[in-house]
């Protein structure tokens, strides 16, 4: 009984042996009847963004509009005379944004009519070539605290000006990347990479250096001075 047991086992695992070849053999001559491959190739490379900036408010409360905008005033001139010691030219003053706050009743915490503060907010924006010089004032600035300056610091941006030129290039090693898998695809079948037939551009990814981070839409990292451009390229070619 076991020995034909046995045989069964050994019949039927044959079977399927000889049903995977069929199935792998139709595949390549699918393939290979089509007279084309498609393959995904990517590139990358590593870049310095050129400017950066930075934006920052001097956001103070006073009891009343006058006596704000004398603290604003007073407060600029700190930031200027230590913007001008790091030889930042281009500062641009935003649109004073300004509003009162009013009391709450006491008993139902409800908002009253009468008025409590002025609120006063003065947006800056700096920009500068030297990426480094922002990155210093990024970590230094928020000690003016401490001379006065009621001060709101928000995160750097990073940019590199010659992307356009470089997404050109990499779509140019990212096909050649997929040529070049295509080829080692094709070696076995004792068939050739022919001419490009169609390419369809992927998304690119602007990331930091150490980032493996994908997204379906692309992204574009703002916050970092190194950054990893990545380009992705779908392209099918002819066999011959």
């Amino acid at each position: 009984m076991l020995e034909r047991i046995e045989k069964l086992q050994v019949i039927s695992l044959g079977l399927l042996i000889a049903l995977s070849l069929v199935v792998c053999t139709k595949m390549v001559s699918s393939t290979i009847s089509n007279n084309e491959i498609s393959v995904t190739g990517s590139a990358y490379e590593i870049v310095k963004s050129d400017s950066g900036s930075l934006n920052f408010d001097i956001s103070v409360k006073r009891a009343t509009k006058q006596e704000a905008y004398s603290a604003v005033q007073e407060q600029m001139k700190i930031v200027q005379k230590y913007l001008a010691g790091k030889q930042i030219k281009n500062i641009e003053l935003k649109t004073i944004n300004g509003y009162y706050s009013y009391k709450r009743d006491a008993k139902t915490g409800a908002y009253t009519e009468i008025r409590e503060a002025y609120n006063l907010s003065q947006p800056i924006s700096i920009q500068s070539d030297n990426v480094e010089l922002i990155k210093e004032i990024t970590n230094d600035i928020t000690g003016l605290i401490n001379q006065g300056v009621d001060i709101i610091v928000y995160a750097p941006s990073y940019d590199y000006s010659k992307l356009g030129d470089l997404k050109v290039s990499l779509l140019e090693k990212a096909s050649q990347d997929a040529k070049n898998r295509a080829s080692s695809m094709l070696k076995p079948t004792g068939n050739k990479v022919g001419s490009i037939k169609s390419v369809r551009m992927g998304v690119y990814q602007i990331t930091p250096v150490n980032s493996t981070d994908v997204s379906d839409i692309g992204i574009n990292d703002t916050s970092s001075i190194d950054k990893k451009v990545t380009a992705v390229a779908n392209v099918t070619f002819k066999i011959k």
